[in-house]
């Protein structure tokens, strides 16, 4: 199996074609509590149903390093030929590139597929600190030995940044909106932090939609049935193509992602006279739920909120009162759920310029950061390479 060293002359990265070219065991011992979006069953099932490949435009390119045999550091990285699916768009970078006379792909990015959730991006094992330099070498070494135009780490944690950071990668600042579960005793509990009137208005909108006829109900990988993936599968892939968006999921990854992760895939499903007719795709590790997918055969806005964010929060206080669970969504629901109780936090995303571009050849990107205080500006000027 290929590495990359730690101890001779600096070597070409030489990736796996895919992570099931590396032992599940010692991939999940770098991210235990990495949440599900880079736990390898996750990335597996997308890559055994063409959800991630050649003609997907996602072609796996996992790195790692080891030392003595043993696996010490490892990424979920792709080859793109394009910008879809990664929630941290570059299409005025590649337009600018393009008016320049420059390609912009194929790149480099590290990330989680179609996953707009801070996580771990540089797996290592525990005070690693070495094994985490090693690998972003060998994503500049990727780029720089197989002429790409960029790389870039999304949504990455705090301490990968801060080792981003000190190799000469530059900064960006993003936001989303989390729901947090303050020890709500109920529903009513977490409502009576509003107004009155907001209040009256959250009941009323919930009223109308059971009073309507509908009616909502959980599965989990273990327990969706053939015809309820097939039904999760026709409301995703109608609800895209609604609205003129590209579907990256199949049938197949949503029944593969059933077998292999079990009850960290869960479905809130929305019945119309005890009709299904909805679907809200939710994932979850011990601490949170993460709000993913809606899909339905109707056109209904209340159904909507009802199943992707009350039903949320619902389901976190049946099951989280202790651990403080979260609902995670994307920015594009800001405006939607920012009134509704969400806080806008940072999230760390990743993109680095032009190989071409580049100022003494050196690499750049953005990511944003959790916990810091306020954004910093959109693009940095390119940083020289130390």
């Amino acid at each position: 199996m290929p590495s990359v060293s730690l101890t001779n002359s600096p070597p070409e990265a030489s990736p796996v074609p895919r992570v099931a070219g590396l032992d599940r065991a010692a991939w999940q011992s770098l991210c235990p509590n990495s949440g599900p979006f880079v736990h390898w069953d996750f990335l597996e099932a997308l890559a055994e149903t063409g959800c991630t490949g050649r003609e997907s435009g996602w072609i796996p390119h996992p790195s790692f390093v080891s030392r003595n045999g043993e696996i010490t550091a490892a990424a979920p990285a792709w080859l793109k030929h394009h910008s879809h699916g990664e929630f941290v768009f570059d299409w005025a970078w590649a337009r600018a590139a393009m008016q320049a006379g420059l390609p912009w792909y194929p790149k480099l990015l590290i990330a989680a597929p179609f996953t707009p959730v801070t996580g771990p991006r540089l797996l290592v094992a525990p005070n690693d600190r070495a094994s985490a330099e090693r690998l972003v070498e060998s994503f500049e070494r990727t780029v720089e030995g197989n002429k790409l135009s960029s790389a870039g780490v999304n949504f990455c944690t705090v301490e990968d940044a801060s080792v981003l950071s000190d190799a000469g990668w530059l900064a960006r600042f993003d936001w989303q909106y989390h729901w947090r579960n303050e020890g709500y005793r109920d529903f009513d509990d977490f409502l009576s932090r509003f107004r009155r009137k907001a209040r009256k208005n959250i009941r009323a909108e919930r009223r109308k939609v059971f009073d309507a006829g509908w009616s909502f109900d959980w599965k989990d990988g273990n327990g969706l049935t053939s015809q309820e993936i097939d039904l999760v599968t026709r409301c995703y892939l109608t609800t895209f193509r609604m609205y003129g968006n590209r579907p990256s999921l199949n049938r197949e990854f949503y029944a593969a992602a059933a077998r292999g992760m079990g009850p960290k895939l869960l479905v809130c499903l929305a019945r119309y006279h005890e009709e299904p007719q909805a679907a809200a795709v939710f994932w979850r590790d011990e601490r949170r739920l993460y709000g993913r997918y809606w899909g339905s055969l109707t056109d209904t806005r209340d159904v909507h909120f009802e199943a992707c964010y009350y039903q949320g929060i619902e389901y976190c206080l049946r099951h989280g009162s202790t651990s403080r669970p979260a609902i995670t969504r994307g920015s594009s629901t800001a405006c939607a759920t920012a009134w509704n109780g969400s806080n806008p936090e940072p999230r760390a995303s990743t993109r680095s310029g032009a190989a071409s571009c580049r100022a003494r050849r050196g690499l750049f990107t953005t990511f944003a950061i959790p916990g810091c205080a306020a954004p910093s500006p959109a693009i940095c000027r390119p940083k020289a390479r130390r």
